[in-house]
């Protein structure tokens, strides 16, 4: 049985950092696809951040330059290292696993999802 359990979320100020760990069970980070969606509320859910693997990256416009996809695989774990947060990527943040490469950021090519990490950013 595969389980994805997000952690790391909580409240920061514009311009501070977080750090997102999703902790995989019955499914081995380093063999696939995986990525972090978010979902702020009254939006649809939105992937910002994939990484195959093979290690390559790619990330949503809106995060490119301040947020970093890893994996962790001695700790089977999905990383997302969130600098310099804005009040605008306050949402849900959800770990997802089993992607196609090439529709990484689109949920419906996703196999297994997370409950869910609440990250909310302050001005």
């Amino acid at each position: 049985q595969v389980q994805l359990v997000e952690s790391g979320g909580g409240s920061v100020q514009a311009g501070g950092s977080l750090r997102l760990s999703c902790a995989a069970s019955g499914y081995t980070v380093s063999s696939h696809c995986m990525g972090w969606f978010r979902q702020a509320p009254g939006k649809e859910r939105e992937g910002i951040a994939a990484i195959h693997s093979d290690g390559s990256t790619k990330y949503a416009d809106s995060v490119k330059g301040r947020f970093t996809i890893s994996k962790d695989n001695a700790k089977n774990t999905l990383l997302l290292q969130m600098n310099s947060l804005k009040p605008e990527d306050t949402a849900m943040y959800y770990c997802a696993a089993g992607c196609t490469w090439l529709w990484a950021f689109n949920k419906f090519w996703y196999e297994y999802w997370g409950q869910g990490t609440q990250v909310t950013v302050s001005s």
